[in-house]
């Protein structure tokens, strides 16, 4: 679908909390090498799938640093899938293409 970029906790409300398939959000930040590595797997996933990838940047706002804490992400690359406004599920670290895939496959299973 698409790699969404925000930085405010009303975009987060509109693209996540709001949507109605499951959404994959990344916490990250440019000076962290994992998720500069995780880049392009999650741009390949919302080139390849119908799901959503959402960017969040922890240092780029203070929206998304209030994010970060109060999703607890306590380490980068954080990853969560949200399913009807509520978090799915979380991985921690580097996680590969078809990982990511199948989480999202059985968010959307339970979103059913």
């Amino acid at each position: 679908m698409a790699l969404i970029s925000i930085t405010t906790k009303q975009e987060f409300e509109e693209k996540v909390l709001k949507s109605k398939r499951p959404v994959l959000v990344d916490f990250w930040a440019p000076w962290c090498p994992p998720c500069r590595a995780m880049a392009p797997i999650l741009q390949q996933i919302a080139d390849e799938t119908d799901f959503d990838v959402v960017k969040i940047d922890i240092d780029a706002s203070s929206d998304n640093k209030e994010l970060a804490m109060h999703y607890r992400v306590q380490g980068i690359p954080n990853m969560k899938i949200f399913v009807a406004g509520e978090e799915f599920a979380e991985l921690i670290g580097m996680k590969s293409k078809q990982t990511l895939i199948d989480a999202l496959e059985k968010a959307r299973e339970n979103a059913d």
